[in-house]
């Protein structure tokens, strides 16, 4: 498939590691700061137990994906979502308002200026998450690994503790549709693979970065169809979605890196067989992927230079059919491990 596994961590110096203290002490004070740009719009606080598991989200315009996002995530075992929703004019608010097992803040800050959310993201982690297993997600993402269908985040986050291990982490892979972008139908609470049936086996690659260590996965369908002249600018597929939080962790991007460093070699990427590992089946490429691209276009709140980027909005709005001879179908986890893309936790822990 063309894949390279990741290295182990490399080695840094006293002083690099002290630099990366304090860059962690920064980000802290960021997402404490932070708190500031949050209002409660219905908070649910007093429901969220010892041992909940809890799920971060900051959303904007999202009605269309969220019932079946919501319920999916209730099946596999999330006791409690931390939502923050940033300006949305579609119904989301009213929408999340009226879920019991949600709490909700909102607010009109930039969401570039706050690291594209994180420091909002952050703030709900170091205040609510400390002790607590945590899924930092985007609503286009649902997690899956071999064996979800029998063992929930209960069994797993189970299996994690008694390995010693305080984090799970995925690859972020895209699902297409057969057909011109645009032109299917999807209905809000329908499960997004009944459209969604197609993804890309590979190539992927893999490094590690230094000095976090944090690995830089590349590859896979939107690199093929947008980024072929320049393949560095494709998207970062490693994630680290599922941490059993501490008020001193910190991502420094998205969720594919973490701080204290160490947090990084819980993910060893594609044919990391040493390491159990999921999947975040993303769900961009919706029919609505067309509007939303055009609105992301016009707001310029999703890279850190918007004009590097102008020619993929293009491309996803000229309506691409993404499907190819290699195209996979999406069967299930199963089909995913067999690929390499994942990695079965040891469920004979299980009592």
């Amino acid at each position: 498939m063309g894949r390279i596994a990741a290295q182990p961590l490399p080695k840094i110096s006293v002083a690099q590691a002290y630099r990366l203290r304090w860059k962690r002490r920064r980000l802290l004070w960021r997402c404490l700061r932070a708190r500031r740009d949050l209002h409660p719009v219905h908070l649910r606080l007093d429901q969220i137990g010892p041992e909940a598991i809890l799920a971060v989200i900051v959303l904007r315009n999202e009605a269309l994906r969220l019932p079946y996002f919501l319920e999916y995530y209730r099946r596999l075992g999330v006791d409690h979502f931390l939502m923050v929703d940033n300006g949305s004019d579609d119904g989301s608010v009213a929408l999340l308002a009226d879920q019991s097992d949600v709490s909700l803040w909102q607010t009109k800050a930039s969401y570039r200026d706050t690291r594209f959310g994180l420091d909002w993201s952050g703030w709900l982690l170091m205040r609510y998450g400390h002790g607590h297993w945590c899924l930092t997600l985007d609503v286009d993402e649902l997690l899956t690994y071999p064996g979800v269908q029998e063992h929930g985040l209960r069994d797993l986050t189970y299996v994690l503790a008694a390995e010693g291990r305080d984090g799970f982490g995925a690859m972020m892979l895209d699902l297409y549709p057969k057909g011109q972008l645009g032109t299917q139908d999807y209905a809000p609470g329908q499960d997004p693979t009944d459209v969604l049936r197609g993804f890309d086996a590979g190539p992927y690659r893999a490094v590690r970065q230094a000095p976090m260590g944090n690995l830089w996965l590349q590859g896979g369908a939107r690199e093929r169809v947008f980024f072929q002249e320049d393949p560095k600018l494709s998207p970062t597929l490693n994630k680290l979605p599922l941490v059993r939080w501490n008020r001193r962790f910190a991502y420094t991007n998205s969720t594919h890196a973490l701080l204290p460093r160490r947090l990084n070699g819980l993910y060893h990427g594609p044919e990391g067989q040493d390491v159990p590992s999921g999947v975040l089946l993303h769900t961009k490429f919706l029919p609505e992927v067309l509007a939303k691209s055009a609105e992301d276009t016009q707001r310029r709140q999703h890279f850190h230079d918007p004009s590097k980027f102008a020619d993929y909005y293009a491309a996803i709005n000229s309506a691409p059919d993404l499907w190819h001879s290699e195209t996979q179908l999406f069967d299930g986890p199963q089909r995913l491990e067999a690929l390499g893309l994942c990695k079965s936790p040891n469920w004979r822990q299980i009592g």
